[in-house]
């Protein structure tokens, strides 16, 4: 790692190594249907069949496994509205380390489920009025547990950046020459370690943030050179993409490694998720599938160069779904 805490490639290739032993390799595909409806070829890159059922699982397993032995017992503490949540509660449930999840009361049941059977405990705070950092960091503080951000930490963002080395890899394999990737985009530790990695496995590449209309804090602040906080609003349908803005190592890596951030709406996003299940026979919860939402959207030219899609998580309630496969598309 870099003096100023900005990971570097070799820490993504150090992450590879060393969650190997529990994280799936994802699979990359295709799909003719897609490729038809866009004009050009299209890869995805499916997270939702990582542990946990999203990327989160990588960064922190990654960071956990770098915590000393003697510091173990007291457990880990994060804040998520639910993929973090689980991913946190696996890799910490794997290594027999205690894990305090600080989620929102009206987080999606599957999440919630999903976070509870893996043996983490919950504490809950209302999303509209309680600062759910400082009760993560009062519980660290309480009991002497360490703190596993979401996003804004080197190892965090090293771990999920493991899926650019992969993504570049298989593509190769796959005659691919990538033009553009879409990545979904909150805080930005997906999109930035994603982008890294892919600065040196696939150069030519140029990386794309992609979140909900009102949280896109990535998009505004590459536009201004600065985090910048995006206007916020009614929650999002993409409920595991509202962070306001990006964190200060996601975007020290961001503001030199992407390029246009793109945001889309729910409507865009429900019939992401519903194309998803309708024509490519999957599960894709509305933020993991932001990234298609842009592509169908048109965002770009898929014919100026192979597109891949990092379809990021797949824990969408039976509700939720329900809604988004009532929107009509178009094959």
């Amino acid at each position: 790692m870099s003096a100023s805490g900005i990971p570097v490639y070799a820490d993504i290739e150090a992450a590879a190594a060393r969650i190997a032993p529990y994280a799936r390799e994802t699979p990359l595909i295709e799909n003719h249907a897609l490729n038809a409806r866009v004009g050009g070829r299209v890869l995805l890159k499916l997270e939702t069949l990582q542990r946990t059922g999203s990327f989160k699982f990588r960064g922190a397993l990654n960071r956990i496994l770098q915590i000393p032995q003697a510091r173990r017992g007291a457990g880990v503490v994060a804040f998520s509205s639910g993929n973090h949540a689980q991913g946190v509660a696996a890799a910490a449930g794997l290594l027999g380390i205690p894990a305090v999840i600080v989620m929102p009361a009206d987080a999606p049941a599957a999440k919630l489920e999903g976070t509870r059977s893996l043996g983490a405990e919950i504490v809950f705070y209302d999303r509209q009025r309680d600062d759910r950092e400082a009760i993560a960091t009062g519980l660290c503080a309480e009991r002497g547990a360490t703190l596993v951000r979401p996003f804004d930490d080197a190892a965090v963002v090293a771990g999920q950046g493991t899926i650019g080395l992969e993504l570049a890899r298989q593509a190769a394999a796959l005659g691919a020459r990538l033009g553009h990737i879409l990545v979904p985009c909150s805080g930005g530790g997906l999109v930035s370690g994603i982008a890294l990695a892919l600065s040196a496995a696939a150069p030519p590449a140029t990386v794309h943030s992609v979140e909900p209309e009102g949280f896109d804090g990535m998009r505004r602040s590459l536009i201004a050179g600065t985090p910048t906080a995006a206007a916020g609003g009614a929650v999002s349908l993409a409920d595991a993409l509202m962070a306001p803005a990006p964190g200060q190592i996601p975007f020290a890596l961001a503001r030199r490694l992407l390029g246009e951030g793109f945001s889309v709406n729910d409507e865009e996003l429900a019939r992401a998720v519903s194309y998803a299940v309708r024509v490519l026979k999957l599960v894709v919860e509305p933020g993991g599938a932001a990234g298609l939402a842009a592509l169908l959207a048109m965002r770009i030219d898929a014919g100026g160069g192979d597109v891949a899609i990092v379809l990021s998580g797949g824990n969408c309630d039976t509700a939720t779904l329900a809604q988004c496969c009532s929107c009509v598309i178009t094959r």
